[in-house]
C-alpha cells in the first residue's frame, strides 16, 4: 500500500456459521475502510493533473489550483479570486523627444 497502512486481518472461515468470525469480518472490513478513507500521507515520483481550475473559488482548504502556470494550493487566510484586476492613473507624464 502507498501509504504504509498495514493490512487488517482477515481470519479463516470455520467450516459452519459462528457469529463472532463474522464480527471479526466486519471488524476488519470497517478498519480497512477507515484507513483508506483518511488522507494520510502521499508520495509520488511522477503526477500528470489536469484540467484544474485557475482561481479557488468553491475549492476546500488545501485543494490544488494552477494560476499562470504556477501549482498552488488553496488557503483559508489568501483569496485567489476569479476575474479580478484593476488598472489606476497618478498625474500625467509628457515625453519630449529632441
Amino acid at each position: 500500500m502507498s501509504r504504509n497502512l498495514p493490512l487488517p486481518h482477515f481470519p479463516l472461515p470455520p467450516q459452519e456459521y459462528q457469529r463472532p468470525y463474522f464480527q471479526e469480518i466486519l471488524r476488519s472490513i470497517s478498519v480497512y475502510m477507515a484507513n483508506i478513507q483518511n488522507a494520510g500521507e502521499g508520495r509520488a515520483t511522477f503526477m500528470v493533473l489536469t484540467d484544474l481550475q485557475t482561481d479557488d473559488v468553491g475549492l476546500e482548504t488545501g485543494a490544488l489550483f494552477q494560476h499562470n502556470g504556477f501549482v498552488k494550493i488553496t488557503q483559508l487566510n489568501t483569496a485567489s479570486v476569479r476575474g479580478s484586476g484593476g488598472t489606476g492613473q497618478v498625474g500625467q507624464v509628457t515625453v519630449v523627444i529632441s
